[in-house]
């Protein structure tokens, strides 16, 4: 099979460990950076170019679409769609995922354990906002966040007003969630595969942190989780559409609570603390699910 890895750099360790595991397991490997491509968006015959070049012949994609580039990554993987070609991921999913306000409202409707999140405009509404979350502690994240990024802890109500008056003065999107206190700086990294998490780590902050992020200086080690736990991460990967993804736990008083639940998880950290092959059980995915066509959106999304 030829599968194409959508990524900025071969030298990535996720990337670097998906080329590894498709060819070890007999697969064509290319990478193709997402921002170089450029698309015929033509009714009758859509393709994409890159490097002066059509693209032919690409069975299945990984993308590997990073935050920053979501709009664009997203319309690459869409046109991929359009060509009958297999996606992880899809499209669809990818954009609802990166959402962060829309991702939650769906993880609600459906029932999933969430913490207690508040979403204004109005600078007028900032205590009425602070009340709802349950007063200070509270942490106000922006929407566009990533890898802890843009996540404040407002240990006080004139804290959360600061931090809250000046994102708004930033004209940022943000919102405030309740500081689940008893998680103790920890959060849980459940990676779905199709409707199985197939490895889990515990990510712990450093003393004076409350963001767990290994990029932060997290720590991550194996854990086993309970059977909620696995119910959860399995359903809010689904209700995302998401076929593999990285959901993101915390342990509240009130059973699991989904953070966060990411459509690009990386390998390095679930990898090293778990020991498993992550990336060959994702190839192994493909393998069974890549049929011509198959992509339920085809790129409509």
């Amino acid at each position: 099979m030829k599968i194409g890895i959508l990524s900025r750099s071969r030298r990535l360790y996720s990337t670097r460990r998906l080329m590894e595991a498709a060819a070890k397991r007999g697969h064509e490997v290319r990478v193709i950076n997402p921002v170089r491509c450029y698309m015929n968006i033509a009714s009758f015959k859509p393709s994409i170019h890159y490097d002066g070049k059509a693209v032919d012949g690409i069975e299945a994609i990984i993308p590997r679409i990073g935050a920053s580039i979501t709009f664009y990554g997203a319309a690459v993987v869409r046109q991929f769609e359009m060509m009958g070609v297999f996606s992880l991921n899809e499209s669809v999913a990818i954009s609802r995922s990166r959402d962060k306000l829309r991702s939650l409202q769906l993880l609600s409707r459906r029932g999933i354990g969430l913490p207690v999140t508040g979403f204004a405009s109005s600078p007028q509404d900032t205590a009425d906002l602070l009340d709802l979350v349950g007063g200070a502690p509270v942490v106000v994240k922006l929407l566009e966040g990533t890898q802890g990024k843009g996540i404040v802890l407002a240990e006080t109500i004139k804290a959360a007003e600061s931090v809250i008056e000046a994102f708004r003065g930033l004209e940022a999107n943000f919102l405030v969630q309740e500081f689940v206190k008893e998680a103790g700086g920890s959060d849980i990294r459940c990676f779905v595969i199709g409707e199985k998490v197939v490895a889990s780590m515990k990510r712990q902050a450093p003393r004076g942190e409350f963001r767990s992020n290994l990029h932060r200086g997290g720590t991550a080690e194996v854990v086993k989780i309970t059977p909620e736990e696995r119910s959860t991460a399995v359903r809010a990967a689904r209700i995302m559409g998401l076929n593999v993804a990285g959901v993101d736990i915390l342990r509240s008083n009130h059973g699991p609570v989904v953070m966060e639940v990411n459509s690009s998880p990386g390998l390095e950290g679930i990898e090293r603390a778990t020991g498993k092959d992550v990336a060959d059980l994702i190839v192994q995915y493909i393998e069974k699910n890549a049929i011509p066509g198959r992509t339920r959106t085809r790129g409509k999304g």
